[in-house]
């Protein structure tokens, strides 16, 4: 257990679509790629893949916030 008052909180966002590489399993954010080919394929093999699948992140109302003294997850 610690001893942390958890008194100063921020509010985490909430996660967006994520997609994964069918090749070398990268996960990125799906705004964060746009209609670009895989970066770590491109890089590592040099070659440019655009075969990615959805993962589906948990959906949940309830609100997360993490302690900025000691960092735990709240939520």
């Amino acid at each position: 257990m610690t001893s942390c008052s958890h008194k100063t909180l921020v509010l985490l966002p909430g996660q967006k679509k994520r997609l994964r590489c069918r090749h070398c399993h990268l996960l990125i954010k799906a705004e964060e790629l746009g209609k670009n080919h895989c970066p770590e394929c491109f890089e590592v093999r040099g070659e440019k893949r655009y075969d990615f699948e959805e993962v589906n992140a948990p959906v949940t109302d309830v609100p997360r916030y993490r302690c900025e003294n000691c960092g735990a997850i709240i939520g």
